[in-house]
C-alpha cells in the first residue's frame, strides 16, 4: 500500500465508486477514475503504476456490470466477445505504435469527431432508443468487429480516455441496439481489453495490489449499481448521460492539449 492519507484514501474509494457507475451506463469511467489516482499517489510514483492499478480496479467493476447485464439485458454473449477478442488485438497493436506516434496530433482529430458524435445524438432524438429489429446480420457482424473491435480497441491502446464511450456509440449505430444493450455489449468487450491490458501491467510489475482491492470493491458496487440503474431508466437515461461524459471528454482532451 502506497504511502497516503486517510483521507486521499477515502477519496480514491469514492471516485472508484463514482467511475464504476459512469462506466457502467455509457462508458468513460476512466476520465475520473485515471486523474483521481494520480493525482491521489505520491509524487514520486511512476505514471505507469497509476495505469496498472487504474486496470486492476476497473476490471472489476466492468465485470461486475457485464455480469448484470447478461442476466437482464438481450445481450449476444458470443457476439461480444469476438468483438472483445478483436479489440484485444487491436489494442495490443496500437499499444505498439504508441511509443512512436505523437498523440497530441490525434486529440484534436478526436474531439472534432467527438463534437460531431454529440451534434449526431442531439439532432437524432431517436438515436439508441429503438430496440433492434431482429438478428445482426453477416455484414453487420463483420462491421462490428473491424470498427468496434480491431478500430477502437486500436485507439484504446494508442491512446485510451473514452474507449467505452466509442464502442457504446459504435455499437449502436453498427448493430442497431438500444443504447441499454450496447452499454451492455461495450462492458463484455471492456473486459476482454483490460484483461490483455492488466497482464501487461501485471507482468511489468506496476500494479499496487493492495490499494487496487480495496477500491475494486467500491468499483464493483458502482458497476453493479450502473447497470441496475440503466436497465431501469431505459435508453432515455443513458442517451443524457452520453452526452455529458461526450462533452467530459471534449474538456479533458482540449486542456490536455492547450492548457496543461
Amino acid at each position: 500500500m502506497p504511502d497516503i492519507s486517510l483521507t486521499t484514501f477515502v477519496v480514491l474509494c469514492l471516485a472508484a465508486l463514482a467511475a464504476g457507475w459512469i462506466d457502467a451506463v455509457v462508458g468513460g469511467g476512466g476520465l475520473l477514475l485515471l486523474p483521481a489516482l494520480l493525482l491521489g499517489l505520491p509524487a514520486s510514483t511512476p505514471a505507469a503504476y497509476a495505469l496498472g492499478t487504474n486496470k486492476a480496479v476497473a476490471i472489476v467493476g466492468t465485470t461486475g456490470a457485464a455480469v448484470t447485464y447478461a442476466r437482464k439485458a438481450p445481450v449476444d454473449v458470443r457476439l461480444a466477445v469476438r468483438i472483445g477478442l478483436a479489440a484485444l488485438a487491436g489494442s495490443s497493436a496500437g499499444a505498439f505504435f504508441a511509443a512512436g506516434m505523437s498523440t497530441e496530433v490525434l486529440k484534436p482529430v478526436i474531439m472534432v469527431v467527438l463534437l460531431a458524435v454529440a451534434a449526431f445524438v442531439i439532432l437524432r432524438p431517436a438515436f439508441g432508443t429503438a430496440p433492434a429489429t431482429g438478428p445482426a446480420t453477416r455484414r453487420q457482424i463483420l462491421a462490428a468487429i473491424g470498427l468496434a473491435g480491431l478500430g477502437i480497441g486500436f485507439y484504446d491502446g494508442l491512446i485510451g480516455p473514452g474507449t467505452g464511450t466509442f464502442l457504446v456509440l459504435a455499437l449502436t449505430a453498427v448493430l442497431h441496439l438500444d443504447l441499454v444493450t450496447a452499454s451492455a455489449t461495450a462492458k463484455i468487450v471492456n473486459c476482454c481489453t483490460n484483461a490483455g491490458a492488466l497482464a501487461t501491467f501485471a507482468w511489468q510489475g506496476t500494479v499496487l495490489w493492495q490499494l487496487a482491492a480495496v477500491m475494486a470493491v467500491f468499483n464493483l458496487a458502482g458497476g453493479t449499481l450502473g447497470a441496475r440503474t440503466a436497465l431501469k431508466k431505459g435508453s432515455g437515461f443513458v442517451r443524457g448521460v452520453l452526452l455529458t461524459v461526450v462533452f467530459a471528454l471534449v474538456a479533458k482532451l482540449a486542456y490536455e492539449q492547450w492548457i496543461a
